[in-house]
């Protein structure tokens, strides 16, 4: 090889380096862009089907224990009852015989009057429920909490003081039980009530249900009988009271026509004919009067013979009118005009009479008329009030004759269909049901356990989740090699180089060349996170690779402060002088290097001394010492410690073509790598690839991945001879 070499291949700073969660690490088979992967899911359930298998078999175990061992038995039995639809009335007090409706209002208030605490109280009382540890359960032995209780109390001085009324609670105590085992179902479309009972014992749960439907039948009758008792009494009160004020009414009325003069309609008429005509004569009078007082005063105001004789208008005095010239008859004249005068004025005061004694008589017939028509309101007004009295008695006494013979007629406005029957049968638990719910539950469980697994696990199974992770290119999948000991890791790979493990070794070797394809790498460090993932086997397995192809190969042990290198040699090939030596120059490289014939490669070996490793590393003597190993070897493997416990494998990173991180299977949690990868880059050396190691083919296969990935998938047994 040439002295000269370049400088490895590394990501820059300016290169950054992106750790990506791995798909399913948040949520087991979400992608990156949040699509859910379901072939991840089932995969992972597949992988994982044992153990949903036993969660399935062991809740279906415990569900089987509990319906057949822990479970009381229960019995359901059930009684039918028809809610009668009667319409006709026999009188207009629907509250005393009236059927139901059927619309829900009343379809659900029948519900709750068969759940109501009264109706069940009274079966509790009828069947003396409270004497039955099922429905008391004051009566049942107490627990072994409870007696842990009562003993802290005795100690404590905690001693409840008797409640009053206990016997009341326990009676509601019971009641509520009692609630607690019965549901009552209306049958759709329909006007029937399924009422069921479910206890302990099949004769109790019919007796139950039997019991609360005859109640519930007597309840109504009850009613109704109480309905028509409050009626009767109400009635019977009414129709007393509605007598006496008959009685009264009728009374006023005898009395007030026995105090006033006795009229009707018809005189009142009469009286208004008579008053008219009274009006009539009166204003005719009237007329009379004016006519009279006006030829009075026509009269007195003629003072000549001719004109007295024309005014009075009298025969006599026109005769006299031709010789009134002569005393005798001017005398007679006088005489006869006064006369004429005289009877004038008695015409006046006669009609001014007959006037007055008109108007006198109008007077007297209005206030008679404006009598008699209040007398007659007021009797009237009296005789509708007791009329109305009569009218009210009436319709109440016929009201309380037809109630009075309506008792002990009663219909219930329900009636039973179907008794309860005795069930032979359990009707819980429904062990088939429990069986298949335990099942399911436990197959969710299952589910949900693998799931929670998968999404929890910190660790690399694929090539694709290390890349996925870190960013790195893969550069191998190393299976683990089945040899026991560290001396047949190399006889292994020497005998059999054609098995799954070699091709493995091989493919790395590979792409560890062609990691930098214009400067390939001369020297390849190898590196891990924790001790324990391998990295001195791949090392010792690289080295053997490269010099099966005729290449001369230096291995170095970077990791001085472990050395265990040499556990993997023949006791013929172990040297107690190594590196310190040649860095001290005691002796030179050729004379200190050990060459193994299985390993077909040189080896310095690690030397324990009194300086640091990091020290030693970042001298300029091993730096010289790697310059000389360049000129002699054609290829240099450097093992060196885990990143995150030394800084050795840094420093010497330094100086390598090539840096391989190795990742041990299903082992180094993805902290640790993210870790390591960055102990590298902060010193600007940033790993080539990434190896995966020690996979485990039985593993990949209880992980489903063993039909799909390289040197460990089925499709590979044809090319490898293990």
């Amino acid at each position: 090889m040439n002295e000269t070499h370049s400088p490895p291949s590394r990501r820059t700073n300016s290169e950054k380096v992106s750790y990506r969660s791995l798909p399913g690490n948040a949520s087991v088979g979400a992608s990156d862009d949040g699509v859910i992967d379901l072939g991840a899911v089932f995969g992972t359930l597949w992988r994982g089907k044992l153990l949903i298998l036993a969660t399935t078999l062991l809740a279906i175990l415990i569900g089987g224990y509990y319906a057949y061992f822990v479970a009381t038995p229960l019995y359901r039995s059930t009684a039918v009852v028809m809610l009668n639809n009667r319409e006709e009335q026999v009188i207009d007090f629907q509250s005393v015989i009236g059927g139901l409706g059927s619309d829900a209002s009343v379809v659900n208030t029948e519900v709750e009057v068969i759940q109501s605490r009264s109706l069940l109280g009274k079966v509790v009382d009828q069947l003396n429920l409270m004497e039955d540890p099922e429905f008391n359960e004051s009566l049942r032995p107490p627990s072994a909490i409870e007696n842990l209780q009562q003993v802290a109390k005795g100690i404590f001085n905690l001693e409840n003081p008797a409640i009053e009324g206990a016997d009341q609670g326990i009676r509601q105590a019971t009641i509520s039980r009692l609630l607690g085992v019965m549901s009552v179902r209306n049958v759709p479309q329909s006007l029937v009530f399924q009422i069921t009972i479910e206890t302990t014992d099949p004769e109790k749960s019919a007796s139950i249900a039997d019991a609360l439907v005859d109640l519930y039948i007597l309840n109504q009758l009850e009613v109704k009988f109480d309905a028509t008792e409050q009626a009767t009494t109400w009635l019977t009160e009414r129709v007393t009271d509605l007598q006496a004020q008959l009685e009264q009414a009728e009374a006023k009325v005898r009395d007030f026509q026995a105090n006033t003069d006795l009229v009707d309609q018809a005189s009142l008429e009469a009286q208004d004919r008579q008053i008219k005509d009274i009006r009539d004569r009166i204003e005719t009078t009237r007329v009379t009067k004016e006519n009279a007082d006006q030829r009075l005063v026509a009269i007195r105001e003629a003072d000549t013979p001719q004109a007295q004789a024309e005014v009075s208008g009298d025969p006599q005095l026109q005769r006299f009118l031709a010789s009134i010239d002569t005393p005798e008859t001017y005398q007679a004249f006088q005489d006869r005009y006064a006369q004429v005068m005289n009877r004038a004025e008695i015409e006046v005061q006669r009609a001014q009479n007959q006037l007055d004694a008109l108007n006198t008589s109008r007077v007297a017939l209005e206030n008679q008329i404006a009598r008699q028509s209040s007398d007659l309101i007021a009797l009237q007004q009296l005789t509708r009030e007791a009329e109305a009295s009569r009218m009210l008695y009436e319709y109440f006494l016929a009201r309380l004759k037809e109630t009075s013979a309506q008792q002990g007629v009663q219909q219930a406005d329900s009636r039973i269909l179907s008794d309860a029957v005795i069930p032979n049968n359990e009707s819980a638990p429904r062990k088939s049901l429990i069986l298949a719910i335990s099942g399911i539950l436990g197959l969710m469980f299952g589910v949900a356990l693998v799931l929670l697994r998968e999404a929890g696990q910190d660790r690399f199974r694929t090539s694709s989740s290390v890349e996925a992770m870190t960013g790195y290119a893969v550069m191998g999948q190393v299976p683990l090699l089945p040899s026991k000991r560290r001396k047949d890791t190399i006889n292994y790979l020497a005998e059999k180089p054609t098995s799954a493990a070699a091709e493995a070794i091989r493919n790395f070797r590979t792409s560890a060349l062609l990691s930098n394809v214009d400067n390939p790498p001369q020297i390849i460090a190898i590196s891990s996170s924790i001790p324990g993932e391998g990295k001195t086997t791949l090392s010792l397995s690289l080295a053997q690779n490269l010099s099966a192809m005729g290449k001369k190969v230096l291995l170095i042990e970077g990791d001085m402060r472990r050395r265990v290198v040499s556990t993997y040699l023949n006791e013929e090939n172990k040297s107690s002088k190594g590196i310190i030596s040649v860095m001290t120059g005691a002796q030179t490289l050729t004379d200190t290097v050990v060459h193994d014939n299985n390993l077909g490669a040189d080896i310095l070996l690690g030397e324990k001394g009194s300086a640091n490793a990091a020290d030693i590393f970042t001298s300029e003597r091993f730096k010289a010492m790697l310059d000389e190993a360049r000129v002699t070897y054609d290829y240099i493997v450097i093992d060196t410690p885990p990143v995150l416990v030394v800084p050795d494998a840094r420093i010497i990173a330094q100086m390598a073509d090539a840096l391989v991180l190795v990742v041990k299977w299903d082992s180094t949690s993805r902290t640790q790598v993210i870790e390591a990868l960055k102990m590298f880059e902060s010193v600007n050396h940033p790993v080539s690839g990434v190896v995966l190691n020690q996979i485990s083919p039985k593993g990949m296969k209880r992980y489903g991945y063993g039909e799909k990935y390289g040197a460990y998938g089925s499709y590979g047994r044809k090319y490898y001879m293990n």
